[in-house]
């Protein structure tokens, strides 16, 4: 495999889940570090050189750049046994992805961001605004989940899959957002079984 970098800010859940996907699967990964909250990814060189959206993470393969955590992921992990053979298994695993990015993320990670790192305080009247909802579609998520989960070990058949890394990423940080995870007993147990899983790494690493 050629040369990997990853371009990205080590708060991020999203950057967590392709380093976890590397580490899981024994793939070097070389990380070049930027801090959003300093707006380090809205410079000319990087919207010229590393992604004209100006987000992170992007996973840098050689000279090409792949922006999209899910994408990356998917990357590093189409050949290997975090994607099932099945092809029912492979879009099923597809949609909790599309899943975690359109409804779990955008609530569950940005009430997270809010909080923790920028402070309530010190938000603007318009994220004000969108908080209570951001918080009700975010608890509405974790129940999904938590109904999903039970009677079952993983998302997707019977074995760790990148559905299941993609949505570890902010689900096991959700309480720094202020959801309490205690209320949703089958993901504590999930959460539990991810990071059991040989070659696991924290988001802290």
């Amino acid at each position: 495999m050629e040369r990997l970098i990853l371009h990205e800010d080590r708060i991020s859940g999203n950057c967590y889940k392709i380093r976890l996907v590397a580490a899981l699967l024994g793939l070097p990964i070389e990380r070049r570090q930027y801090d959003v909250l300093k707006r380090e990814t809205r410079t000319e060189s990087f919207l010229a050189q590393v992604n004209a959206n100006g987000r992170i993470p992007v996973l840098q393969i050689g000279d090409r750049f792949l922006p999209e955590s899910n994408a990356a992921c998917w990357y590093l992990a189409s050949r290997s046994p975090l994607v099932p053979a099945d092809r029912f298994e492979q879009a099923d695993m597809l949609r909790w992805m599309f899943f975690e990015q359109y409804n779990h993320e955008p609530n569950v990670a940005t009430v997270r961001f809010w909080q923790a790192f920028l402070g309530i305080e010190n938000l603007t009247e318009a994220q004000r605004a969108l908080l209570p909802g951001k918080r009700v579609a975010g608890e509405a998520a974790l129940r999904l989940m938590d109904e999903h989960l039970a009677g079952r070990d993983y998302f997707v058949g019977h074995s760790l899959t990148l559905a299941d890394i993609c949505l570890y990423a902010y689900t096991h940080v959700a309480e720094e957002g202020g959801f309490d995870l205690g209320a949703y007993p089958y993901v504590q147990a999930w959460l539990g079984r991810i990071a059991g899983q040989p070659g696991y790494i924290g988001i802290e690493a």
